[in-house]
């Protein structure tokens, strides 16, 4: 089996935020950006969001470019890469987008998440279950390798990449960095979760790219 890689892929403001402390959705990015997200979509073979996320911006997390759905489908693959949901308690809405039936959809969750909850999201997507009251990622990462899910990307929120971090799950950060000051100490960031006080991960700056008025960074995890 080959090894598993992981990228976190983010858009935050200048000053480090991710959104508002209303955690609504904000257009950070530009259309330069949004078409380097698509593709680094249609170059994975998942791309895993939190639950958090789906309750705040109802995320399809779809190619939306059809050259690109196209170049998929010529390779033998779908037209959409996986869907992968960290849910350790089943709150996935039924409707939501990321359960439609566009892509193959995995939502992980943790023994807790209640029996209705699982039967319901059954219908709709694969069950992964991983750890007892928390979705255990190293568990949820290999299971979903199994079903040959390899070239990862992870597009949030703060509270699920500060988790993989802890765990050493990532690989590859790219951040684009655009021109807008959001504030707010309650606004998430990056990475939010309990934090670090002692043996920080760091990063290897890889590549500096300016992209219209922002600029995306790129590091290897070390």
């Amino acid at each position: 089996m080959s090894i598993m890689h992981v990228v976190v892929n983010a858009a935050m403001s200048a000053d480090g935020k991710l959104s508002s402390r209303r955690r609504e959705q904000i257009t950070i990015s530009g259309e330069a950006d949004f078409a380097r997200v698509d593709r680094l979509r249609a170059a994975s073979d998942a791309v895993v969001v939190g639950v958090g996320t789906v309750l705040a911006d109802d995320p399809h997390l779809t190619v939306k470019d059809d050259s690109l759905t196209a170049a998929r489908r010529e390779r033998g693959e779908s037209a959409h890469p996986a869907r992968v949901v960290i849910d350790s308690r089943g709150r996935t809405p039924l409707d939501a987008a990321i359960v439609d039936d566009a892509a193959t959809t995995y939502v992980c969750l943790s023994e807790r998440a209640p029996v209705d909850k699982r039967m319901d999201l059954a219908d709709r997507a694969e069950l992964v279950t991983a750890g007892e009251t928390r979705v255990d990622l190293q568990r949820a990462f290999a299971a979903i390798q199994q079903a040959g899910l390899e070239q990862i990307m992870v597009e949030g929120g703060g509270e699920l990449i500060f988790s993989l971090f802890e765990v050493g799950l990532v690989d590859e950060l790219r951040v684009f960095v655009g021109p807008t000051v959001i504030g707010g100490r309650d606004a998430p960031t990056l990475a939010d979760g309990n934090g670090f006080v002692s043996n920080f991960p760091t990063l290897s700056l890889e590549s500096v790219e300016r992209l219209g008025e922002g600029v995306l960074l790129t590091w290897n995890a070390q």
